[in-house]
Order: C-alpha cells, then structure tokens, then sequence
C-alpha cells in the first residue's frame, strides 16, 4: 500500500498531461460535429435567373487540381480529399453543381489548362498580376503566409535580402517569382516543375533556398532542411480562381462563401489544419522554459521507471537468493548422503575428469579430493599404471554407449589385488544431455598380497 501511495503524486501528473492532450482534439471533434450539423440542415441559396440557367447549361464544373497536401489531395483508395475538397461538396450541396478534378501534376500545367479552356476553376492558386489577366478570384476564406526553406546545416533565412547572390528555387510560375525578379535582381531565380524537386535541391546543395506556403512546409520532416521566417508583406489568401468569361460562376462560388457560417468555416479548418502553426522563432526564454518543462517531465519519468525497476530488481534478487540457498542445501544433502555411503563413489565428466567423490573414495584410495579433483585416472598415481590406463580406457569407451556397466572383477590396488563389484552408470543434465559417469565399487573379496 505505501507502494502505491508514493506514486499517488506521478499518476496525476500523468493524468493531468493526457487530460490537456485530449482536449484540443475534444474540440476539434466538437467543431466538425457543428459542421456537419450546419451542412445536414442547411438550404440552398438563393441565385437569380442568369444564375439558375447558367447551372442548367453547365452542372459540371471542371477544377484544374493539382495535389496540396491538407488542401487538396488524393488519398490512399485514389479519392480526392482535404480541405478545398470539403468545401466544394459543401458548395455543390448549396447550389446544384458537380465539381469534378481533372489532376495537374505541376502549378505550370494546371495554370496552362485554365488559360486554355480545358478547365474551368481552381481551388489552390495563389492571386498575383500575371494571373489576374485570365483568371478572377472569389472572397478569401482563409490565408496563410509564405515560409523560407532553407537547408538544416544553414542559419535560419530571415528575408529575401539574405538571398542575395544566391540560389532561390522555385516551382515554374510561382506567385511570388515575378515580384522577386522584378524587385530583387540579385537574386538567381531558377525554376522547377513541383515543390518537391524545389525541396530536393535544397536539400542537395544546389539551390539555397525555397519559398513555400506555410502549411505545407510544416508537413514534411525537417531532415535535411529547415524552415525559415515569413516572407515579410506576402500574405497568400485562400481564393477560389475562376477562368475569365465565367462571371455567373464567379458570382455563385461568392454567394456560397457569404452563407458559410463563421463557425462552419472554422470547424472545416480546423478539421484539416489542426497543429500547423505559423512558423515563430521562440525567445530564449520560451525555448528554456519549453526544455525545462520537458526536462522535468523526462526526469520525472525516469525517476518513476527507475523506482519501478529497482522495486523489481529487489524482487529477483530476493528470488535468486532464495533460489541459491535451497541449491546449497541441496548440494549439502548430496555431499552428506554420499559421504555416508559405505562404498567408493565417484562422479567423473565426459573427458574422465573427477567432479566428485565421497569419503569412503578417499580412504580407498588413500587420497583427498582437493588433490584429485578434475584430473583423470592416467593423471594421478592413485593406481596403478596398467589400471589407472585399464579403467580410463573403459570410461571412454562407456560414453559413446549411454549403457550402465555392471561387473565383478578382479583390480590390481596399491595395496594388492581386490575383487570387487564394480558399477558405472551415465548421467544427464536437465537438458537431456550425457554430463558423465557416476560410479563406484564393494569390495566383495579378499585382499591379495601384491606378488
């Protein structure tokens, strides 16, 4: 019981850090549950006539899509999902239209099919001059900002001024890459398809820096690279981009956002964006005060674990202890009972090399067993010579066998001829495995005077 009431203290400690853990995503959940609340017993919108025939003459709608992760992506079954995906089904439920994505594998390609025609809208484009000439943009429904990415090995990138001379790799028509040309000439603008061949020369070395919206560059594993500061004065909302000459899908694609509900958009957005905070430098402060607690929590834990593995370790040593008195007390009764045996008995091992034998072996032969011990018969002048060779000879040539050998014989002693019956019998481990001999002998005749 004082066991469990020292660690009274830890435990709630650990339950209060789950409880804290478990309430953003308590909120979360309340927030898409308020979404899907809001979607089931929402209307659709009022649209005018213009409108109303212009989704008579076109009920799908062709969005240019390229894949973004948490926005817009295709998920493991090759479904489109995200963000920018839930909010098109919220607005075709709102309005009667069926979006369909038509995968672009590059923000090059994707702006190629809205300027040719072959698709009619966008949903992750970021607005700029050059794309205000053949595209119209909807309300903002979010934003976030862009984020230098830089390599690890690197010092953290604070501005575009600290590119000069450099490398900046870009994905081919980046929002920001007229700006920068234009107004930071120094800087080696080199393009790319995807912002994946953008990361993988950082990563390389060839290119110093890319630049990439916030949320996604807080997606992948920091690694090789490391993302910097904001670019300072960029601001990249979330629009829905319209091709030009479509005026009643502009204007529908308005209507709908205006009806979301603050809190549908909210829970949409936190649905999906959930732990990608903007990228901030902490002070020196925030960052001891952030170690210190995680210090105190790893201290803490070790303390718990190692009170917990010493408890347990007293256990098996109190085990082992207990274990090793009873082997001594029964090693003590082995040695008794065989000291008590009238006749010799010996135990030899798998090369004939003595282990054990008891008193009556000794005064046999007129020896000590420290004197004796783990040496063979040919090794010892126990015997005689012609013996010591006979009986060595037999106990190797027992082994093999695994048999039990019983005789009487007549053996040339020390002290003369005996006849006596002799006995040596295999034993085992508790594995099963043959460890050697056990033996011994009566003297069951008289004593010859050696000639």
């Amino acid at each position: 019981m004082r066991f469990f009431t020292r660690f009274t203290p830890a435990l709630c400690w650990m339950f209060l850090a789950s409880a804290l853990g478990f309430a953003p995503a308590a909120l979360a959940a309340q927030l898409v549950a308020a979404e899907n609340k809001l979607a089931a017993v929402g209307a659709m919108i009022e649209l005018d006539a213009q409108e109303r025939q212009w989704i008579a003459e076109h009920p799908r709608v062709i969005v240019a899509s390229g894949q973004y992760p948490l926005y817009l992506f295709k998920d493991e079954y090759g479904q489109w999902s995200g963000l920018n995906n839930d909010l098109l089904s919220r607005i075709s439920a709102m309005t009667g239209l069926q979006f369909v994505h038509e995968e672009s594998f590059s923000p090059a390609q994707l702006l190629q099919r809205l300027e040719s025609g072959e698709a009619d809208m966008s949903t992750t484009l970021a607005m700029n001059d050059e794309r205000k000439l053949f595209l119209d943009f909807s309300h903002a429904f979010g934003g976030s900002g862009w984020v230098f990415v830089g390599h690890a090995g690197m010092p953290r990138i604070q501005s575009l001024e600290q590119l000069a001379g450099r490398v900046l790799v870009l994905p081919s028509r980046h929002a920001l890459e007229s700006v920068i040309r234009r107004d930071y000439p120094s800087i080696e603008v080199r393009s790319v398809n995807t912002y994946a061949e953008a990361r993988a020369l950082v990563e390389s070395g060839e290119a110093f820096a890319t630049i990439e919206n916030e949320t996604g560059a807080q997606l992948y594993p920091s690694g090789r690279l490391k993302v910097g500061h904001t670019v300072e004065g960029k601001w990249e909302a979330d629009y829905l981009t319209v091709r030009k000459g479509q005026p009643q899908l502009l204007s529908i694609l308005n209507k709908a956002l205006e009806a979301f509900a603050p809190a549908e958009l909210r829970a949409m957005r936190l649905k999906w964006l959930n732990g990608i905070s903007p990228v901030q430098v902490p002070s020196v402060w925030q960052r001891l005060t952030h170690w210190g607690c995680w210090g105190l929590f790893v201290a803490s834990l070790f303390g718990l674990l190692s009170l917990l593995w010493n408890r347990r370790l007293s256990v098996l040593i109190q085990q082992r202890l207990d274990a090793e008195n009873s082997l001594i007390d029964q090693l003590a009764f082995q040695h008794a009972l065989m000291d008590a045996m009238p006749d010799p008995v010996f135990v030899r091992d798998l090369e004939g090399r003595l282990v054990m034998c008891n008193k009556s072996y000794e005064e046999g032969l007129s020896t000590r067993f420290d004197q004796i011990q783990g040496r063979q018969l040919i090794d010892t002048d126990l015997l005689p010579k012609e013996t010591a060779e006979l009986l060595h000879a037999e106990f190797m040539a027992q082994l093999p066998t695994r048999k039990a050998r019983f005789s009487k014989r007549q053996l040339m002693f020390k002290n003369g001829v005996r006849e006596i019956y002799h006995w040596t019998v295999p034993f085992y481990g508790t594995d099963g495995q043959l460890r050697g001999l056990l033996g011994g002998w009566t003297d069951i005749g008289r004593r010859t005077s050696k000639p």
